[in-house]
């Protein structure tokens, strides 16, 4: 990673039965894709696994990351996805190469030499939020919504999405803070799942674009690490 820049353990996901509302939470739609750690200097950015691979497959997004920061140090919590021309991830097709790569990000850990982890949910979503003001191709802010967990829980279903993530919004980035991730029983694309990097290949192949709106695809092998 970035020599500058700390590693960073991602904060893990614990399984909960159902959704429910509260004020004290944010809830934010569970999008189906690989959870990455962005890594981002004046010198180029990197994606890295939980496992902590690198993640080639994605240099061509990386690329295009780096001109959305411009060169600011920052480490982001996201997930890479294939995006549909609905708008909509799509597994499948982030592991065939298809459809619009981008990073959608949730968390904002680090920013030009500071440690947001420290700061309630609430405090770093606003610093995301400040950093990324205009969603764009490559790289967006994952939607959120406070305290109406079931709500956005109808929606994700109705869309046929995988489910929704539920954080407290006064907790710090690190232990003993747990997200809650409430899983969609009727999603599509649960079922026959595979081990994603030994999907990734030597042949594995990306497409990525410009913009959400008009994508300029870009081919390139794959040179993973992560297996």
């Amino acid at each position: 990673m970035p020599t500058s820049l700390c590693r960073i353990d991602p904060l893990p996901l614990v399984p909960h039965d159902g959704p429910f509302d509260d004020p004290d939470w944010l809830f934010e739609p569970k999008y189906d894709g690989f959870r990455g750690l962005l890594y981002a200097t004046g010198t180029g950015c990197e994606i890295r696994s939980r496992r902590e691979f690198r993640l080639d497959p994605f240099l061509e997004l990386c690329d295009r990351i780096s001109g959305v920061l411009a060169g600011r140090e920052a480490i982001l919590d996201g997930e890479v996805v294939a995006l549909d021309p609905q708008g909509r991830p799509v597994f499948r097709d982030l592991l065939r190469g298809r459809g619009y790569l981008a990073l959608a990000a949730f968390d904002l850990l680090w920013l030009d030499g500071r440690d947001l982890r420290p700061l309630p949910l609430a405090e770093r979503k606003r610093h995301l939020a400040e950093l990324l003001p205009a969603d764009t191709g490559p790289l967006y802010k994952i939607l959120t919504l406070d305290e109406y967990g079931r709500a956005l829980f109808e929606a994700t279903r109705k869309m046929d999405l995988e489910g929704i993530v539920a954080k407290r919004k006064g907790d710090p980035y690190g232990p003993p803070t747990i997200w809650y991730s409430i899983r969609n029983p009727a999603y599509a694309h649960g079922e026959g799942r595979v081990d994603p990097f030994r999907s990734m290949g030597s042949g594995y192949r990306v497409n990525s674009p410009a913009s959400s709106t008009s994508p300029a695809p870009v081919t390139k092998r794959a040179r993973s690490e992560a297996r």
